[in-house]
């Protein structure tokens, strides 16, 4: 954000709360951040033609106007809880010629519309960063860039860190992956049925899988935005032993890629490539019995 406003506007209910508003009181301070700095997080946003860059808390609109500068092709807007600075931003855009793209609302930063943005600007205390943390994970787009000056999210591992001159913060917002999840693939001649258990904490997810009575665990697997990559060996009847490399993209209940699948015991390491679509599931047979009996 423009301003160092930890605890903007902590709650649209706060008369419910006893103590918030000496707490906005305390933390409702502005201070304009360096342009250095404003740069620096504008760089590590790696903007693209298009991109729509919101700043929750922005102040004078530095950050905002900075980025459509930057790039003539985005556009932004702010929100804060000063109506001063909401319409100091707005003058701010119209001098600079950038009032075509660039708006500037006086509203709670729990109350804005953050589902179309592709970049989230914030410098927010680590406590209003926590607070927030689940309406950014709920309501924003998987791929958006969240960029912080200085402060963590906590309990969540930034992507990227840039410590030139002390910290900026990027994080990628995550596809939501958890549950379970099913596909058909004929990797034996025949259409071999696979049921997932996918466990997600933030951009980490590791799986499970069961196809037919055999059971194997993903590795490498990597989600960045709604990019999705793992692999996994497992042993399956009439072919032995197989490696096979899953990459898609997450889309809702829905994951669509490829799968690259190398058969181990083939003399000739036969490797085929096969269109991956699998589908999120209420339910799952991972946990049917296999009805072997030793």
């Amino acid at each position: 954000m423009s301003g160092r406003r930890a605890c903007l506007s902590l709650l649209a209910g706060a008369a419910l709360l006893p103590g918030v508003a000496r707490a906005q009181e305390r933390f409702s301070l502005f201070v304009g951040s360096p342009q250095f700095t404003v740069d620096r997080m504008i760089r590590m946003a790696q903007l693209r033609d298009d991109d729509v860059v919101v700043d929750l808390g922005s102040g004078d609109g530095r950050i905002v106007l900075t980025a459509l500068k930057a790039n003539p092709k985005v556009r932004g807007w702010g929100v804060d809880i000063n109506p001063e600075l909401v319409a100091e931003a707005t003058a701010n855009a119209r001098e600079q010629g950038l009032a075509e793209r660039a708006q500037f609302f006086h509203r709670n930063v729990f109350d804005a519309d953050i589902g179309q943005a592709t970049v989230i600007t914030m410098w927010l205390f680590p406590e209003l960063m926590r607070l927030l943390r689940p309406k950014l994970l709920a309501e924003a787009r998987p791929g958006t860039r969240l960029v912080s000056n200085g402060f963590e999210m906590p309990g969540w591992e930034p992507d990227f860190t840039d410590t030139e001159s002390g910290r900026v913060l990027v994080w990628i917002v995550p596809a939501r992956v958890q549950g379970y999840w099913n596909w058909e693939l004929p990797v034996t001649g025949s259409a071999q049925r696979y049921d997932a258990l996918l466990e997600q904490r933030f951009q980490v997810a590791e799986g499970i899988c069961r196809v037919g009575d055999r059971h194997g665990v993903f590795t490498d697997m990597k989600l960045r935005g709604e990019d999705l990559s793992f692999a996994m060996e497992i042993t399956l009847d009439k072919v032995g032993l197989t490696r096979q490399e899953f990459s898609g993209k997450v889309r809702g209940d829905r994951i669509e890629g490829s799968v690259k699948v190398l058969y181990r015991d083939d003399p000739d390491y036969k490797t085929v490539t096969y269109p991956w679509r699998a589908a999120r599931t209420p339910s799952t047979t991972y946990f049917r019995p296999t009805g072997l009996v030793k």
